[in-house]
């Protein structure tokens, strides 16, 4: 089995590391196309303006400035277009990517970019662990780490339909209190979430802003990958291309079409 690796926080991200970790265990056969520098947050944009530069840094291992979906791109359709991957790992992200975060996602569009392509993908997330006042702290990855091969395997022995990713989630708690998989729903919102903008001055008395994230204790629905989380599981939760929503459809259609 031929796997491509790929992230959004870099071809140096610690994520990443742990990543071929796992995918040594799956195949002897493990590419890596990452982007050279952070993309995070790019979602499954394209790098449209300017050339895509690679530049090999190791065997199998290649940096392209660019964002996740470039790389995707490059590989199967370039760089490997002999011997397309098998199968498209995007992270491990540096914190999770669920509810609303998915749409912002570069690790999830990694995946999604792969899935486009046909291949079965996989985007995986390591949860933070809470820091003071409501911010992100320090990130184990051991949740990952011990369960990312199990939980890849038992994803590719059940199988699921082309056009669909998978959305993997590891929870930040201690391995033994780990319970397991569970498959999920996107959460609609996360009222965890608050993002803001923190404005500021340069030396010459001119206006910039960071943008702030802050996430605070919450009890989320069950059922969903925030929810799956917080009890302390897995959380996968499929998702698909297509972004229609038929129930609306059918609604309009009455009101519509006269």
């Amino acid at each position: 089995m031929r796997i491509l690796l790929t992230n959004d926080d870099g071809m140096f991200a610690p994520g990443l590391k742990v990543l071929k970790e796992i995918a040594d265990q799956l195949s002897d056969d493990v590419w890596i196309v990452a982007p050279e520098t952070n993309q995070s947050g790019v979602s499954h944009s394209l790098t449209l303006h300017n050339p895509l530069r690679v530049r090999p840094i190791g065997e199998r291992r290649i940096a392209v400035a660019g964002t996740p979906t470039d790389c995707v791109l490059i590989a199967v359709l370039e760089l490997m277009k002999d011997h397309k991957p098998d199968l498209v790992l995007s992270g491990i992200n540096q914190g999770q990517n669920t509810a609303d975060d998915t749409t912002y996602s570069g690790t999830i569009a990694g995946a999604m970019e792969g899935a486009m392509l046909g291949i079965p993908s996989i985007a995986l997330s390591q949860t933070r662990a809470a820091g003071g006042n409501g911010g992100e702290g320090p990130i184990c990855w051991e949740p990952a780490r011990q369960h990312g091969v199990d939980t890849i395997s038992k994803l590719l022995a059940a199988g699921w339909p082309e056009k669909v990713l998978m959305n993997v989630n590891f929870p930040d708690c201690p391995l033994e209190e780990i319970k397991g998989i569970e498959v999920t729903n996107q959460g609609y919102s996360d009222p965890n979430k608050s993002i803001g903008y923190a404005k500021r001055e340069d030396m010459h008395g001119e206006p910039y802003y960071w943008i702030t994230y802050r996430r605070n204790t919450l009890n989320p629905p069950k059922g969903t990958d925030l929810g799956a989380l917080c009890d302390k599981h897995i959380s996968v939760t499929p998702l698909h291309l297509d972004l229609t929503h038929y129930k609306t459809c059918q609604s309009l259609q009455s009101k519509l079409q006269n």
